[in-house]
């Protein structure tokens, strides 16, 4: 019975741990307002990867567009168990809540000029 509660309560931090890591790569927050007038498409392309959709307009402006978050999610749980002692762990998909994706727009000149959050 100890060695089930401690291999538990192991398997529990190490879990715990690691949400904690995952969490913490996924929460970046750009000042793109900073980015106005500075920041160009290759630039955008080397930090998110190549863009889901683009288009060259015909004043020479790009309007980019980079997936942010498909629709749906996923999640992580652990529980454990009282009655008979079971520890478990569930990896589970949620549907809903929509597309949401970046659109930066930039100039002729290649530096971005207007940005703006979608959700679809």
């Amino acid at each position: 019975m100890k060695k089930t509660i401690s291999t538990a309560i192991a398997f529990a931090a190490t879990a715990i741990l690691l949400a904690a890591l995952l969490g913490c790569a996924t929460t970046k927050q750009v000042d793109w307002n900073s980015r106005v007038g500075n920041f160009t498409c290759d630039q955008a392309v080397a930090e998110m990867g190549p863009p889901n959709k683009s288009t060259t307009l015909a004043d020479g402006r790009r309007v980019a567009e980079w997936i942010t978050r498909r629709a749906g999610g996923s999640g992580f749980s652990l529980g454990t168990g009282f009655y008979g002692s079971h520890t478990g762990v569930g990896v589970g998909q949620s549907f809903g809540g929509g597309e949401r994706s970046l659109r930066l727009t930039f100039g002729a000149d290649g530096k971005l000029a207007e940005w703006k959050k979608l959700t679809r």
